[in-house]
């Protein structure tokens, strides 16, 4: 069965910063683009980064631009995503997912097909 897990979420203080990892079982991920998602309750999902399947397309919502930095290691099957000088607006659930692209471009929006299920950001003082 195809799976795609997060990991790697847990309480962080202000300015702290988490590395989430996403994992693929059962296919590999150097066939798909990735991107990581994020769900406050009450409000939409929204796309934080993406990657594409070569990794030379890299693209970052305004929210966490400069703060966070998506790569990816098809050696050890997963996709990384350095968040830095967190802040308590990033206190949410963390997804990723997979779906097919060109070589160089991001997934486009509404064409992810695999989802994980996701990985708890917590940030408090």
């Amino acid at each position: 069965q195809l799976q795609l897990v997060e990991s790697g979420g847990g309480l962080v203080q202000p300015g702290g910063s988490l590395r989430l990892t996403c994992a693929a079982s059962e296919f590999t991920l150097d066939s798909y683009g990735i991107g990581w998602f994020r769900q406050a309750p009450g409000k939409e999902r929204e796309e934080v980064s993406c990657i594409s399947r070569s990794g030379r397309t890299t693209l970052y919502a305004d929210s966490v631009k400069d703060r966070i930095t998506i790569y990816r290691d098809n050696a050890q099957n997963t996709v990384f995503l350095q968040m830095n000088s967190l802040e308590r607006l990033d206190l949410t659930v963390y997804y990723c997912a997979v779906g097919y692209s060109l070589a160089n471009i991001c997934v486009a929006d509404k064409q992810y097909t695999y989802w994980g299920k996701g990985t708890q950001v917590t940030v408090s003082s």
